[in-house]
């Protein structure tokens, strides 16, 4: 089984940075990504990366956030820059087996940790 264990979550004032991380055990995920859940919505993709070395990014996060992975420490990041209350969310580290043909659907990862809380004030 993949176990994925997310940290770095905080609040922050707006404008500000985060580092999320999220520790993978348990094998080699092919594609790993990012999730939040904020007030009242429903659970979404943020960023997410690939081994060959491909990223996507939501519209609203993209030029702001940047994922990457260190193979060596087993560690998914997600370096979030210029918060916005609207970043608010849990968020959530995801793993897929495979190559999805959507790396920001929710439903092309099997494994999922239990979240790491962000919250951005005004």
């Amino acid at each position: 089984q993949v176990q994925l264990v997310e940290s770095g979550g905080g609040s922050v004032q707006s404008g500000g940075s985060l580092r999320l991380a999220c520790a993978y055990s348990g094998g080699t995920a092919t594609c790993m990504a990012w999730f939040r859940e904020g007030p009242g919505k429903e659970r979404e993709g943020v960023a997410a990366w690939c081994r060959d070395q491909s990223t996507g990014y939501d519209d609203s996060v993209e030029g702001r956030f940047i994922i990457s992975q260190d193979n060596a420490e087993k560690t998914l990041y997600l370096q979030m820059n210029n918060l916005t209350p609207e970043d608010t969310a849990m968020y959530f580290c995801a793993a897929a087996p495979g190559y999805p043909g959507w790396l920001l659907r929710r439903r092309s990862y099997d494994y999922w940790g239990q979240g790491t809380q962000v919250t951005v004030s005004s």
